[in-house]
């Protein structure tokens, strides 16, 4: 289950959108009580309820086309942009400009050097797609039943310390930031430290594979399951978007299910802190030196004070090495305030540990008695390998005992294996369009694709060497291309895009008691055909 973190470097290339559910087109009017909905609900919403959803059924763009090489045949977009007028265009690029500059629905600006370390300095609208997607209904359902079985399945691993070892021993030989990460994990089990208050905030990633018509998972976010904040702002911006136009777009909000991300998350946090029992005590976001996606965050610590008055501090893992103290009973100390969770947005890739101050800084909490999200053993239970390694038969059974769940599972995984197979390697040389080549690399851009799986695979070969182990190999999905407007920049572009849904969830266990186990909102991601992987 690989960990990962949206990063500003691919927001250049993804932007955000929101589901709608593909319907008969509405062309009534709207009542302005649908927009004073609060933002970032917590109980969860079910459009079900209340719509007719069918299958996709919405208009095609004329004539369909195959855009690049490997690329699945353009499907179904929510409405024929070939028929929308320019002028209403711009009118809607214009307005969902201001909405997002009015609603917090910003990153830093890359252009300025101190938008990632102050706030309120150059702030720009985040990447966004200027529609809903389309995405029928069956297979969001899929991905909602899935979450809760999921957390399951990822907190049983991180208890099976051996499992965990075993499974990556190999990688460790020839990474050195995983054998780092089993270091800190091998200590705490020496320790014979029990983490009895387990919270995880999670994000698992799909693709709609077009050819099968299968929801396959690309892979499971145990650390910094990022953007919960910026995506439920925009499932505000789509439907506000079409209260105003739908009827020009022949498109009902009303389409657009709920979002509960933000603060279902703030909710979960609040709960780890109500576990910990030390009202004095802060819930601690450890965050990178210079974090453009920082009102992504913000906005999760608004909520979490507002709503539950529980104070948050932000720190660097060079901050909390100096400022950091453990004290005899366990309870951890950064500038003389007790911390009750930490909640790791930093620390998910080898960028993140230029000396050896920030591995102090994470061993230091490992050890101490605050809540980790996530702690180690859940971030090693994310990694691509533990992904494959789950994919292998019998493997589920070792941690599950409902076959329906491992069936649900089993369904949505898709092709995963090692290196060390020659079989699978042969098929990967001769067609490697087909796979796709995963490190043990986080935030994005670490993957290997086309002519260039084949050119590493055949060095991996000649060179007869471990390295091997430093990967795992994935059948490649191809999911349907749509013509999107994909706004970057205050720029609308009319692009062929893939879409990429992340379905987040919350999972808190104190002891045998399990406090939290939920789905929690989702995110759909657009990527560029020709830019995005």
């Amino acid at each position: 289950m690989g960990v990962g973190h949206s990063s500003l470097s691919s927001c250049s290339v993804d932007s955000l959108c929101i589901i709608a559910f593909t319907a008969q087109p509405k062309t009534s009017s709207f009542s302005n009580s649908n927009r004073q909905k609060p933002l970032f609900p917590t109980k969860k919403h079910s459009p079900f309820a209340v719509l007719k959803i069918g299958t996709l059924n919405c208009a095609r763009v004329a004539g369909e086309m195959e855009i690049g090489k490997g690329i699945a045949a353009a499907g179904k977009p929510i409405v024929d942009l070939h028929g929308i007028d320019d002028g209403l265009i711009q009118k809607i690029v214009y307005d969902a400009l201001v909405w997002s500059s009015l609603h917090g629905l910003v990153v830093g600006d890359r252009n300025d050097q101190r938008s990632g370390k102050l706030p309120g300095v150059g702030m720009v609208h985040a990447p966004i797609a200027l529609l809903p997607t389309s995405f029928p209904e069956s297979h969001w359902k899929q991905a909602c039943e899935l979450a809760p079985i999921f957390n399951e399945l990822i907190d049983r691993v991180s208890l099976d310390g051996k499992f965990l070892q075993d499974s990556l021993a190999r990688t460790k030989k020839v990474d050195a930031f995983t054998s780092r990460l089993l270091d800190i994990h091998s200590k705490i089990l020496e320790m014979n430290k029990k983490e009895e208050i387990r919270l995880g905030l999670h994000r698992s990633d799909y693709m709609l594979d077009e050819k099968t018509k299968l929801l396959l998972q690309i892979e499971f976010n145990t650390i910094s399951s990022s953007f919960a904040g910026l995506g439920c702002l925009v499932t505000d911006l789509h439907r506000t978007l079409l209260n105003d136009y739908g009827e020009d777009l022949g498109l009902d909000s009303k389409r657009i299910p709920g979002n509960t991300a933000t603060g279902q998350f703030a909710e979960a946090l609040a709960k780890a802190w109500t576990e910990y029992n030390n009202p004095r005590a802060v819930a601690m976001i450890v965050v990178q030196t210079e974090e453009r996606n920082m009102y992504d965050q913000h906005w999760l610590c608004t909520v979490l004070k507002e709503r539950y008055n529980v104070r948050t501090i932000r720190k660097t893992l060079a901050e909390i090495d100096s400022e950091g103290q453990l004290l005899p009973d366990g309870t951890f100390l950064v500038g003389g305030q007790a911390v009750a969770v930490v909640y790791f947005r930093a620390g998910y890739a080898p960028t993140d540990y230029p000396s050896e101050s920030e591995w102090r800084a994470r061993l230091l909490m490992e050890q101490s008695s605050a809540i980790k999200c996530p702690s180690i053993s859940y971030h090693l239970a994310g990694t691509k390998k533990i992904q494959q390694e789950l994919a292998k038969p019998n493997v589920l059974e070792k941690f599950l005992e409902s076959k329906e769940d491992i069936a649900k599972l089993r369904k949505c995984f898709a092709g995963l294996w090692s290196l060390v197979d020659s079989d699978i390697t042969k098929k990967a040389i001769e067609k490697p369009e087909l796979f796709v080549m995963k490190p043990q690399r986080e935030g994005g851009g670490n993957n290997i694709y086309g002519d260039d799986v084949k050119e590493t695979l055949l060095r991996l070969q000649k060179e007869v060497s471990e390295e091997d182990a430093a990967y795992i190999l994935m059948q490649r999905i191809f999911p349907a291309v749509s013509p999107t407007f994909l706004i970057r920049d205050s720029i609308c572009h009319k692009d062929h895009a893939i879409s990429e849904l992340g379905v987040y969830s919350a999972y808190l266990r104190n002891k045998e008691s399990v406090i939290m186990n939920d789905q929690c909102g989702y995110l759909m991601r657009t990527k560029d055909t020709q830019l995005g992987k």
